[in-house]
């Protein structure tokens, strides 16, 4: 009998809050002095047009209840900012000073426009308005949540996850690179520039600055050093392997793996990894031949000359990189495709 109570206890247990009301001024400022911390890889997700943000403005003005900031705790105290970007960006570009909007990359502070209960404020700026509401407005308190640092960081991956609701949303791997930074992200990030890698893969453009090429290069290491932990959820498997190596991680040797593969595979694929007359890189055929071209270059074997061009559209591994391919056997069913083609 399955048991329901214990199972959501557990799982409540892994997640522990704390609420405060933060007034606009005392936002912007930790914002700016880096106590609030909003992620290149999220804060680039600001792309609300004024009009969004005038009304935010007036709905602050107006004292209407504003959803939460939510935020997750880290262990030096600073606080991450995991979903409000659209609505403290806004704060910011309205009330900032310059050197506040220079840092998060305004020119000039928001005029306010599109207003229709408080029509009169549209036009002006903050330094427009009269003192009293300009304190009025810097002293309004906004609901704040935030995940306690007990929680570990695939609780906090979760949390992104299920509060990525913005009109512009977050990749998987965009989020990873909010929740695990450090060296290993910084890595992938690194080799998502590599010319070799850029050759053989073919993204459409709206992939290419998405975290698609990183997720690419996350799959590559987690597929070739642990592919015998996957068990259906991609995602969750990246995740635990991301975590992993952002403790321990082989950099020198992966590397030098990651390098000698795409220089051998550009070489081999002049117009990158894809079927037929398709001109962008599947991501099942890109790990079976970048894993077993990895596999068979580490033992010694040159790749060059295999006619990969030829063999990449057989049919029997079109049929092991097409259909219902997310299981353990079928995964290494098709990098041991092509580690027995490359040998």
């Amino acid at each position: 009998m399955k048991d329901f109570v214990n199972q959501l206890d557990k799982e409540t247990r892994k997640v522990d809050f704390d609420s405060f009301d933060i007034s606009v001024k005392e936002l912007v400022s930790m914002t700016d002095e880096g106590i609030i911390d909003i992620a290149p890889e999220y804060q680039r997700q600001f792309r609300w047009p004024k009009e969004n943000q005038s009304r935010l403005i007036e709905s602050v003005f107006l004292g209407i209840p504003v959803p939460s900031l939510f935020m997750a705790a880290n262990k030096d105290g600073s606080w991450e900012l995991i979903d409000g970007v659209q609505r403290l960006n806004s704060l910011i570009h309205f009330v900032g000073n310059k050197d506040q909007l220079k840092k998060f990359g305004f020119k000039t502070s928001l005029v306010l426009s599109g207003l229709n209960v408080l029509s009169e404020y549209n036009g002006a700026s903050f330094n427009d308005l009269p003192q009293t509401l300009k304190l009025k407005f810097s002293l309004r308190p906004l609901k704040v949540t935030t995940l306690s640092d007990k929680s570990d960081l695939k609780v906090r991956f979760d949390l992104f996850e299920r509060l990525n609701t913005g009109g512009i949303k977050l990749t998987d791997q965009e989020i990873r690179a909010c929740v695990f930074r450090g060296h290993f992200n910084d890595f992938i990030s690194e080799l998502s520039e590599n010319e070799f890698f850029n050759a053989v893969v073919n993204l459409p453009s709206a992939k290419m600055r998405d975290g698609t090429k990183n997720e690419l290069i996350l799959r590559f290491f987690a597929y070739k050093n642990d592919r015998n932990r996957f068990d259906h959820s991609v995602v969750g498997f990246l995740n635990d392997y991301m975590a992993e190596a952002s403790n321990s991680f082989d950099y020198k040797k992966n590397r030098s793996t990651f390098e000698k593969t795409f220089e051998a595979l550009a070489h081999e694929l002049p117009d990158g990894i894809k079927r037929g007359n398709r001109t962008t890189t599947p991501f099942n055929l890109f790990e079976a031949l970048a894993i077993g071209a990895a596999d068979a270059i580490e033992e010694g074997v040159d790749i060059r000359g295999k006619n990969v061009s030829v063999w990449i559209d057989d049919d029997e591994l079109t049929k092991l990189t097409s259909g219902a391919t997310n299981s353990r056997p079928r995964l290494n069913a098709r990098i041991d495709y092509c580690y027995d083609r490359f040998k």
